[in-house]
């Protein structure tokens, strides 16, 4: 409720960093709660190494009994930092309640299960005009799965590093314009004339805005 989102990175001495957002969305019943802030450090982030050397990282959620240090989001997710050395073909449990994807951000594979995945590059890679897609997700590819249990991922020479992102469905309907996310367009436009009147930050005696991050 009422909290304008900021930051300000520094990366390397190019300005350069390395570094992902996730935003999720609040059912209508949480909109209007007050902020608060999670600060997480890499080594309190739980790491699994399993026998044929696939590692993950677990941020939030349950995962091969491991519990990550981010808690209390209202989709419950799921969310995974998962490395498969090259070569390997590894499973991998999702809930079949749950909406899931993953964003490759090193390496190449192949996805399957899960229903039908669908790759989707985030930048321009020459095919976005032309049908069917590639059937290896390399480097800044978002995959989405249809509901099933479980995914398995084909890791390409060398080796496949990706995210492994899944929560809850709220199955609300969704008004969106800028950094507001609403329920109906009435919402909006009450939010940006708040924005405009000044009376959108909302005080809190337990002010901190929320986020989440690790390295």
């Amino acid at each position: 409720s009422g909290i304008i989102h900021q930051e300000m990175p520094k990366g390397d001495a190019a300005g350069r960093m390395h570094g992902f957002q996730l935003w999720a969305n609040l059912p209508s019943a949480l909109k209007m709660t007050a902020p608060r802030y999670q600060e997480v450090k890499a080594v309190e982030i739980p790491e699994i190494t399993d026998d044929d050397g696939t590692q993950v990282r677990v941020v939030c959620g349950k995962f091969w009994g491991k519990t990550g240090p981010v808690e209390g989001i209202a989709a419950d997710p799921v969310y995974l930092d998962v490395s498969v050395p090259p070569g390997r073909r590894k499973t991998l449990p999702v809930g079949v309640t749950r909406h899931a994807f993953a964003y490759v951000f090193a390496g190449t594979g192949k996805f399957c299960n899960a229903s039908e995945p669908l790759e989707v590059p985030t930048e321009p890679v020459g095919w976005l005009e032309t049908a069917p897609p590639p059937s290896e997700a390399d480097n800044r590819s978002l995959v989405l799965f249809d509901r099933g249990d479980e995914l398995m991922v084909q890791a390409g020479d060398e080796g496949i590093r990706f995210l492994l992102a899944s929560g809850k469905p709220l199955e609300e309907p969704v008004a969106w314009y800028g950094p507001i996310v609403m329920n109906s367009q009435a919402q909006l436009r009450e939010a940006f004339r708040e924005l405009e009147q000044g009376t959108f930050l909302k005080p809190h005696t337990k002010a901190a805005p929320f986020g989440s991050a690790s390295g």
